[in-house]
């Protein structure tokens, strides 16, 4: 497949003319060939050319042809993305990455939000039954492997996040398990010792919270210390409430913890809110982190310490995969991709000692 030079997102009409291919090849100093390769990756470009053609194609503003390719492929350009919380900050800006991902290849996103319950992830991950359907980006979290198999209809497919239903599908995942440790090694540096988690899910804890916890004992097992089971209020779900209701518990014990590790960032939000009802100064009397680096996390009083995905990298590496499955430029068995991630040190965690 092909994007003839000239093409772009011009209408013809009296405005100034669309960027075409050869605009974007001179702006990042390629050929004009290397620009169609990576816009429709019919040959592999070193990530690093791809890079600067990327951004040529952004400053550009650069679109291809998306109604000539339709006509020679025969696809719709249309995609499902489908997350089980849409109000929740983290997977509302992951959208925003991944229809804008979409867009710079030409594809349109139809999203949904499935609650998580098993039936809808089922019926988004067989392409709503709808033809126009080109393939699914989801983010599961009551699906099973055994379903998944057992689609009606195989349509490409790349998931998001924690839950592994093996070689089935690509899937794009940060290590939770390394970002939990590295946040909870902060605090170990800081000089906290008496460190509680709220996070944790009983009876039934989904794979969030299994790895955020290992990756939290993990750490504490490093530094010599045990986990006191008190330090681990269970939370039904990862919003604000549970945060405040879980710490609320913690400051009633004996001895309180010194600072709290929190799953999300929404659950250390209500963390704050909590602390702050309480009288204590954070972090002077008690320091609270996150994960998933928000945009409320950076504006909180005072601004989150936080684990920080790559969420840009992570929406164009499930349209990438989604686009070589779409292609059958790539048709094998499902590859398991794990961007990096940062600890964005802020406010609610140092304390000059």
């Amino acid at each position: 497949m092909s994007v003839p030079s000239g093409s772009g997102n011009g209408s013809g009409g009296g405005g100034a003319a669309a960027p075409r291919l050869k605009d974007v090849a001179e702006l990042a100093r390629v050929s004009v060939k290397t620009v169609s390769n990576v816009v429709n990756g019919t040959t592999p470009v070193a990530e690093a050319t791809r890079e600067r053609v990327q951004r040529a194609i952004d400053t550009l503003g650069y679109q291809p042809n998306v109604m000539a390719r339709r006509l020679r492929t025969g696809r719709s350009g249309v995609i499902a993305l489908a997350f089980p919380e849409l109000p929740s900050p983290y997977f509302a800006e992951l959208a925003v990455e991944v229809i804008a991902a979409a867009r710079r290849v030409g594809i349109t996103v139809l999203m949904d939000d499935t609650g998580g319950d098993p039936a809808a992830e089922l019926r988004i991950a067989s392409g709503l039954g709808a033809p126009m359907i080109d393939g699914v980006i989801l983010s599961p979290l009551g699906l099973d492997r055994a379903a998944l198999l057992a689609r009606d209809r195989e349509i490409p497919l790349v998931l998001l996040g924690e839950a592994d239903l093996g070689p089935v599908a690509d899937r794009v995942h940060i290590d939770n398990v390394a970002g939990a440790r590295e946040v909870t090694r902060h605090l170990l540096d800081e000089g906290y010792r008496r460190i509680a988690a709220i996070g944790w899910q009983d009876p039934a804890p989904r794979a969030t919270a299994e790895q955020r916890l290992a990756g939290y004992r993990e750490a504490l097992e490093d530094a010599g210390l045990t986990v006191d089971p008190q330090l681990l209020p269970p939370v039904r779900a990862y919003f604000r409430p549970d945060g405040a209701s879980a710490m609320r518990r913690l400051l009633r014990l004996p001895q309180r913890p010194d600072a709290v590790f929190c799953f999300n960032d929404l659950l250390a939000l209500g963390a704050l809110r909590a602390a702050h009802e309480a009288g204590l100064r954070v972090p002077q009397d008690l320091a609270i982190v996150g994960f998933d680096d928000v945009e409320e996390a950076a504006y909180a009083i005072p601004s989150l310490t936080t684990v920080a995905p790559d969420k840009r990298l992570i929406a164009e590496l499930a349209v990438r995969c989604l686009e070589e499955r779409i292609e059958q430029r790539y048709t094998g068995p499902g590859r398991r991709i794990t961007p990096g991630f940062r600890v964005v040190v802020r406010e609610s965690s140092t304390l000059a000692r």
